[in-house]
């Protein structure tokens, strides 16, 4: 039974709503959901659980811990590039095609790093993972905004969308205490292994509950298929990101070439895209819709913001106030924690600016209080501060994914959804290039209210971005004014 099936089905059954709010097999009902939050969670919390791996894992391979950093440096890589890929491939080839098939890749990548002898293997399972995770995001809005359409929604309900961006980015921060917990129990192996469980279950879940590709995959050649997903366009994509995040990698020591490697591609794909019958990144589209690329940016650094908290905080906490690498990620619960909760409760409001804007204020006020921190603050205060940034990550994930739900056109989610993902992985590596700047030869108080001067700056420019942006306001009035559900 396909998606329109389904979705008929549920919609046509006694007892059952067009909004899926009630009967056992309402169209976003547990089955069909729980099987993508998970998928979309296996990204962030690979990319924050190998933290405090990487000391052991040094041990265990007879190398400086210095050169671990591949581990986390590699996914971040693949992530920023796989994301949108995934989602084009799931727009072509349908979203629960390419969703098991990158669980099926987190499942063997799990056993291969689990079994790992050296740290090449190691490199190699984590550029796996990332790719096999990047499929979960993008397929997983996909599937989302088809269902919406086979029943009649003009928009999926607002506590999916919050489902999602609470598995997709309040994870992150219980990452490390996770990873933790599992390193303390077993040893560093665990924290590749701990992906083959989930794997399985989610692979079965998806089998079982979510509905066949309406699509059928027929004989194609070589060359339509390259059409198909442009395949040059996402080598350009590719080699422009690959180039710009060696470039952040480098700093303090800019590697100039690597810059001007990542202009020169991304000149190139703007000239390609633009003449390209089936664009992998329709430079059009972006030029005409720029509430889509504001998006992009304002997402872009509100992570920034987010992850200098988990990077310069963290680092902070362990080497100025003296708390251990355990004792400082059960600090972040919390902020988890608060993110989840503001997350599911602010997707539920039709109308996103003032949660938007209520965000930037959050990381504001955050990151003007961390200018009064001193290494002699009590943890009472880490943690309400921390607390805010929470507050200001579960407001801004959800509302920027709702704001691109709306902006990007329903047969372009799925690239739409990973280029998303990948702003935000940049600025994920921003964030560590910050920190790394500020903290180079000492981690103190006045290194910690430089990253906070820098925070307010950021805060400063996303709150402007959005108190300014009459589309979001407009959006609004529409969102408050269309019925939830369409004519069907």
């Amino acid at each position: 039974m396909d998606v329109a099936d389904d979705a008929s089905t549920a919609t046509s059954a006694p007892g059952r709503r067009p909004d899926g709010t009630a009967g056992q097999d309402r169209p976003f009902g547990a089955r069909f959901v729980t099987p993508m939050f998970m998928g979309a969670a296996l990204n962030p919390i690979n990319s924050s659980v190998i933290a405090t791996a990487l000391v052991s894992i040094a041990a265990a391979m007879g190398v400086p811990v210095g050169r671990t950093s591949i581990l986390i440096s590699s996914l971040y890589l693949t992530s920023a590039i796989a994301q949108p890929t995934c989602g084009r491939l799931a727009e072509e080839f349908g979203p629960r095609r390419v969703f098991l098939a990158g669980i099926a890749i987190v499942l063997a990548a799990g056993v291969l790093g689990g079994v790992g002898q050296n740290l090449t293997t190691l490199v190699v399972a984590r550029v796996l993972i990332g790719l096999g995770t990047s499929a979960g995001y993008p397929s997983a809005m996909l599937l989302i905004r088809r269902r919406a359409a086979a029943v009649g929604l003009n928009s999926a309900p607002g506590g999916v969308l919050g489902g999602l961006a609470i598995a997709g980015a309040a994870t992150v921060a219980i990452g490390p205490t996770i990873g933790g917990l599992l390193i303390g129990w077993f040893n560093w192996r665990a924290a590749f292994l701990v992906n083959v469980p989930f794997a399985c279950v989610a692979f079965a879940m998806a089998l079982r509950w979510i509905a066949k590709d309406p699509d059928r995959l027929g004989g194609h050649s070589a060359r339509e298929v390259v059409t198909r997903i442009d395949l040059p366009g996402v080598a350009g994509f590719g080699a422009a990101m690959t180039a710009m995040l060696v470039f952040l990698l480098s700093l303090p020591g800019p590697d100039w070439t690597a810059l001007g490697i990542s202009a020169a591609a991304a000149a190139a794909l703007a000239w390609w895209e633009l003449r390209a019958s089936n664009p992998f990144i329709d430079v059009r589209l972006l030029t005409s819709n720029l509430a889509l690329v504001r998006t992009y940016l304002r997402y872009g650094l509100t992570l920034l913001g987010i992850y200098v908290v988990l990077y310069g905080l963290t680092e902070w906490i362990e080497a100025a106030h003296g708390q251990s690498a355990y004792e400082a990620g059960l600090l972040l619960i919390p902020m988890g924690l608060l993110s989840a909760v503001t997350a599911r409760v602010v997707s539920r409001r039709q109308a996103i600016r003032g949660s938007l804007i209520a965000s930037a204020v959050l990381m504001v006020a955050g990151s003007v209080a961390i200018l009064f921190l001193t290494s002699h603050s009590p943890v009472v205060v880490i943690i309400v501060i921390t607390a805010l940034f929470g507050f200001a990550s579960g407001a801004g994930n959800v509302t920027n994914q709702t704001a691109l739900y709306r902006e990007s056109p329903a047969e372009k989610v799925g690239t739409a959804s990973g280029l998303l993902r990948t702003f935000g992985y940049i600025g994920s590596i921003a964030s560590a290039t910050i920190t790394g700047l500020v903290f180079r030869t000492r981690v103190d108080d006045a290194g910690l209210h430089s990253v906070a001067l820098i925070m307010i700056g950021i805060g400063i420019v996303v709150l402007l971005m959005t108190a300014l942006d009459r589309q979001l306001a407009r959006a609004d009035r529409t969102a408050l004014e269309t019925p939830a559900t369409g004519a069907g």
